[in-house]
C-alpha cells in the first residue's frame, strides 16, 4: 500500500482439474506460484472398472479453489464438451471450443475442420446439423480470450469480480507440457542449453503419464497420438505418447502386498509418505552398487491395463517374472523398484519409436506428481540415459516457470545394466504374445 502512482499488478490464476482433485495455483507476471489451492472431487464405481465424476461436482470444486486462492441422453443434450471447455462455459457463457481438446480428442483438423463422414460413419450424423452447433462451431486456440470474461454468476462464485478475461483452455497434460517445455534453461549449465526445443521432451507423470514431442514439420508415429498442428506449442506439430497407468500402477502394486501394512505403519512413525519411506529402506537393502541393481532378477512388463504407447495394444496385461517366497518389507521395495524401472523402461520405448519415426529427443523435462519421487526422477535418467530436467516451480501443470536444475547420471555400469534389463523388458512383451497366440490357436 504505497501512496503515488504505482503501476497495478497483474496476477493470474491457474486451474488444474486431476483425478482425485482440483488443484489451483496464483501466478504473477514472472510466472512465480505465489499461492496455492486444492479441494478433492467425489469419485464412483458403479461397477468394477467403471469410474464416474460429476461436472458439477468439479466446478463446485473449482469454484472452492478459486475463493481459498482469493483469500490468500443425446436428444436432451444442448452441448458435448470436454472437461476443459465445459468449465470455461460455465465461467463465460461462452461455447467456444479450445483447438487443443478438439485437435487431440475429436478429430478436428486445424485445417480442415470437421470431417462430415465420420461422424455419418459412426452413426452420429446429428453432430453435423446446425453448423456443428452441438459439438463446436467456434474453434479457439488456447489462450485466446472468451467472450467478455467471467459472467456475474460466475464470478460470484468464484469469489473474483465479474469481466476477469478467461482463457480457452489447453487439456491438462498439455498444460504440463507447455509450462516445461519452453522453461528457460539459461545459466544452468545444463546439456540443453542451446539446443532446439524439438530436442525436449515433456513427460508429465501423474495417474498415467503423457510423452509430448515437438516438431516443426509433422512426424507420424506409429503408436503415439498426432501430429497435432498447434495443438500444445502454436506454430509446431505435437505427438503425445502415453502410458495409462503410471502412478496407479505403484499404488497398486504397492498397496496390494501383504507388507503394505508394516510400511503404513513405520512409515506414518517417521511422518513419512509410503514413497519417502521406500526410497529410504531401498538404500538400506543396498549393498556396494547403486540401488537399481537390486532387481537383477525381478522384471516387470507395467502393461497391467492395456499398452497406449507405442503397441497401442489394449489387449496386453501386466506381468511380473522372478517372484519368490518370501513377502517381507524388502520384498515389497524391491517390487516397488522394479515397477518404477518397468515405467521408465516404457518411456523408453516411446522416446525409441519418436527417434525411429524421425523425432530427436536428447532431454527430458518432467512435471507431474511422480517427478516429486527423487527415485522415480533417478530412474528415468539412468534408464534413457538422457539428462533430466525438473522445474523450480514443481506444479508445473499450473505455471510454466524457470528451471532449477538437472539430475543425470552418466554412469557407464548402469547405463549397461539397464541396456541388460530393457532387453529383458521387450522380450516380455514378445513371450506375452506368443503365450496369447498358442491359447487362440486351434
Amino acid at each position: 500500500t504505497m501512496s503515488g502512482e504505482q503501476e497495478p499488478r497483474s496476477y493470474y490464476v491457474g486451474v488444474d482439474v486431476g483425478t482425485g482433485s482440483v488443484r489451483a495455483a496464483l501466478v504473477d507476471q514472472r510466472g512465480v506460484l505465489l499461492a496455492f489451492a486444492d479441494q478433492p472431487i467425489k469419485r464412483w464405481e458403479p461397477q468394477f472398472n467403471h469410474h464416474e465424476q460429476s461436472s458439477e461436482d468439479i466446478w463446485d470444486a473449482c469454484c472452492v479453489v478459486t475463493k481459498n486462492l482469493r483469500e490468500t441422453c443425446w436428444d436432451k443434450a444442448g452441448h458435448f464438451f470436454d472437461l476443459p471447455d465445459f468449465l470455461s462455459w460455465k465461467a463465460t457463457g461462452v461455447t467456444a471450443r479450445s483447438l487443443c481438446s478438439l485437435v487431440c480428442k475429436w478429430t478436428y483438423s486445424a485445417e480442415k475442420g470437421w470431417d462430415d463422414s465420420f461422424w455419418k460413419m459412426i452413426g452420429l450424423e446429428d453432430f453435423v446439423a446446425d453448423n456443428y452447433n452441438k459439438i463446436g462451431n467456434q474453434v479457439l486456440p488456447p489462450g485466446t480470450s472468451l467472450g467478455s470474461g467471467l459472467t456475474p454468476e460466475a464470478a460470484k462464485e468464484l469469489g473474483l469480480r465479474p469481466g476477469v478475461p478467461v482463457a480457452a483452455s489447453l487439456i491438462d497434460a498439455h498444460a504440463g507440457g507447455l509450462g516445461v517445455i519452453g522453461a528457460d534453461v539459461r545459466g544452468h549449465g545444463l546439456i540443453c542449453e542451446g539446443q532446439p526445443v524439438t530436442s525436449r521432451l515433456a513427460v508429465i507423470c501423474g495417474t498415467s503419464s503423457c510423452h509430448m514431442g515437438i516438431s516443426k514439420d509433422p512426424i507420424f508415429v506409429p503408436g503415439v497420438w498426432g501430429p497435432y498442428f498447434s495443438a500444445m506449442v502454436p506454430g509446431f506439430w505435437l505427438n503425445e505418447g502415453g502410458q495409462s497407468v503410471t502412478g496407479k500402477l505403484i499404488d497398486h502394486l504397492v498397496q496390494g502386498h501383504p507388507a503394505f501394512p508394516e510400511l503404513q505403519a513405520k512409515a506414518t512413525a517417521r511422518c513419512q509418505s509410503i514413497y519417502a519411506y521406500l526410497n529410504s529402506h531401498l538404500d538400506l537393502i543396498k549393498k556396494a552398487e547403486p540401488v537399481g541393481f537390486l532387481t537383477v532378477d525381478l522384471h516387470v512388463w507395467p502393461d497391467f491395463h492395456g499398452n497406449r504407447s507405442p503397441l497401442a495394444d489394449l489387449t496386453l496385461k501386466g506381468m511380473v517374472t522372478g517372484l519368490k517366497l518370501s513377502q517381507d518389507l524388502d520384498d515389497l521395495a524391491i517390487l516397488y523398484l522394479a515397477t518404477v524401472q518397468a515405467i521408465a523402461f516404457g518411456t523408453r520405448f516411446i522416446i525409441e519409436a519418436m527417434e525411429t519415426a524421425g523425432h530427436s529427443i536428447s532431454t527430458l523435462f518432467l512435471c507431474g506428481g511422480l517427478s516429486k519421487n527423487p527415485l522415480f526422477v533417478q530412474m528415468h535418467a539412468d534408464i534413457t540415459g538422457m539428462s533430466v530436467v525438473l522445474s523450480q516451480e514443481v506444479e508445473s501443470v499450473l505455471v510454466g516457470a524457470a528451471i532449477l536444475g538437472a539430475c543425470a547420471s552418466g554412469d557407464f555400469t548402469s547405463v549397461q545394466y539397464y541396456d541388460k534389463k530393457y532387453q529383458v523388458f521387450l522380450k516380455l512383451v514378445e513371450h506375452q504374445k506368443e503365450y496369447s497366440a498358442i491359447m487362440s490357436g486351434d
